[in-house]
């Protein structure tokens, strides 16, 4: 005997609706909308205080001449390519020491991955800021090894190392990903290598990277879209110093926005650095394409 439900058509026609419209709400009201708003604000001259002006493209032939600009822009760039192979062999390398079977592995992948959890905490910062100070930790282990100290925040390069070291300690979130990856690899492929002779470099090689290809592409964009978007570390630790050696595009687009106030200006170059990043996930998406064509 089949059993009959009633289903009143108008509960089921806007029950998931009623549901969902919160998330559609906000969706709109702090997504859409303020993306909008912000491309045509590019094309004004605006302030906190003062009604958009329009003035066409005018903001973007500014950024033409804007020497800030293109510091930003070259630092961001070197911090990119700084920052992102680094954190990826670092995470790559500790998710394949991980992923070892040994007794207590679980204690210590959850310690790999606190640093995740505390490294944009303020405390954290300024600790790591104190670590590099002239007289800092880090300075005094030089001395012991016999290594001249070095200024950190008197250079350049120095200040830039400086704040990749505190994004490459937040691996965590990276790791748990390669390990996970790790983890979905056939155990049998690695049986079928060491009956044949294969040692563990081949096997890396041969089965591991090849796995893993669409793991590290993946991660190689996420983390290429967050590096683009850099702002607390340099920010706290640097302030953008020495000489600007540490401003970043969104710290240029916080200065013009929050210290002069020239939101037109603000949200020009925010359109300039989204167009940046969208440009570089393509290019990435192509050489992998291409990449992946060349191996068939």
């Amino acid at each position: 005997m089949k059993k009959i439900y009633n289903n009143p058509v108008g509960e089921s026609k806007y029950t998931g609706l009623l549901f969902v419209m919160p998330f559609i709400a906000g969706f709109i009201l702090f997504g859409i909308y303020p993306f909008v708003m912000s491309f045509v604000l590019s094309f004004t001259d605006s302030g906190i205080n003062s009604s958009p002006e329009f003035i066409g493209i005018e903001n973007f032939r500014r950024l033409l001449n804007d020497s800030d600009f293109h510091k930003a822009v070259a630092v961001t760039l070197k911090y990119i390519l700084m920052l992102v192979p680094l954190k990826l062999i670092v995470s790559l390398g500790t998710a394949l020491l991980l992923n070892m079977n040994i007794k207590g592995m679980g204690f210590f992948r959850t310690v790999y991955y606190i640093p995740s959890i505390l490294g944009s905490n303020i405390a954290i910062v300024i600790m790591w800021s104190f670590l590099f100070t002239s007289g800092g930790l880090v300075n005094q282990v030089l001395e012991k090894l016999g290594i001249m100290p070095v200024s950190w925040y008197g250079e350049s390069n120095p200040a830039m190392f400086m704040i990749v070291l505190l994004r490459v300690w937040e691996f965590g979130s990276t790791m748990i990903i390669f390990l996970s990856a790790l983890n979905d690899i056939p155990r049998e492929l690695y049986d079928s290598a060491k009956v044949d002779g294969a040692g563990k470099i081949r096997m890396f090689f041969s089965i591991t990277m090849p796995m893993l290809r669409n793991v590290i592409f993946f991660n190689l964009v996420m983390q290429s879209i967050t590096a683009f978007q850099e702002f607390n570390a340099p920010f706290m630790i640097t302030g953008g110093n020495p000489m600007k050696g540490t401003y970043t595009v969104s710290m240029l687009i916080y200065d013009e926005a929050f210290r002069y106030y020239d939101t037109g200006y603000a949200n020009a170059v925010s359109w300039v650095l989204f167009t940046m990043t969208a440009l570089f996930v393509a290019v990435l998406f192509r050489l992998t394409r291409k990449l992946r064509s060349d191996d068939i």
